[in-house]
Order: C-alpha cells, then sequence, then structure tokens
C-alpha cells in the first residue's frame, strides 16, 4: 500500500512524519565533520549535489524527533511501532510481525501515536 496521508484525519501529521522518517534516514539531524584538507580537495573538484530537498525544515524535523522520543518515553510500544513505521519505513505487517500484533492493531498503534504527536506539536503548529 502506498503512504497517501493526504485528505484523511490526521494527514498533515503523518505527512510531517513522512518526510521527518526520509531526513532521518539521511541523517540530516546528525552533526558532521569535515577535515580542511577534505573541504580544500572538494573545492578543487566539482562535486555533484548530494543535498536533497525536503518538505520539511530542520525545526519541524527536530520538533516531531522530539515528540516521538517524548512519546517513546511515555508508551515505548506506541513509540517502537511509530518508529519503525515512520523512521525506518518498515511496512506495516514487519511492524506487526515484529512486535506479534496482526498488521489492523500495528496500523491502529501507529494511529494512535500519531494522533499523540499531532497534540505534542499543536502548540508549535499555533506558534507558526
Amino acid at each position: 500500500m502506498i503512504r497517501k496521508p493526504a485528505g484523511r484525519p490526521l494527514g498533515d501529521t503523518e505527512y510531517l512524519l513522512e518526510q521527518w522518517g526520509w531526513w532521518r534516514m539521511d541523517g540530516m539531524g546528525v552533526p558532521g565533520y569535515t577535515s580542511p584538507t577534505l573541504a580544500l580537495m572538494r573545492q578543487a573538484v566539482t562535486q555533484p549535489v548530494t543535498s536533497k530537498h525536503y518538505c520539511i525544515t530542520d525545526d519541524w524535523a527536530m520538533a516531531i524527533d522530539n515528540a516521538v522520543a517524548r512519546l517513546a518515553h511515555r508508551d515505548q510500544q506506541m513509540g517502537d511501532v511509530l518508529w519503525l513505521y515512520y523512521g525506518v519505513k518498515w511496512p506495516m505487517v514487519r511492524v506487526g510481525k515484529h512486535y506479534g500484533l496482526s498488521e489492523g492493531k500495528a496500523r491502529e498503534l501507529v494511529r494512535a501515536g500519531a494522533a499523540w504527536i499531532d497534540c505534542a506539536i499543536d502548540g508549535i503548529r499555533a506558534v507558526a
């Protein structure tokens, strides 16, 4: 099943979670280090563009990351199921099998987790 959250309740939050997952998988939130020598070597040769364009800003992605961490701390299973589905991009069947749940029950946990995240970021959305 293709993930199409638009047009459904919580569609915006699910879309943000989906974008956060891609952002996280590419390591965008992890600080990196480049040596000065490597930087000079890269300036000498043209490099292909490696950055991807996401539909989420770093601020929003960090807010989602923080909310998912708080959810995992509050309800371990729900946070882990949400993490595996959106953050690691596992299919729902695999998430369910990992926890010994049916696909439907795993889907319920993901939807409940998305609702929790929606409430957690509501204050940030109101400010923005």
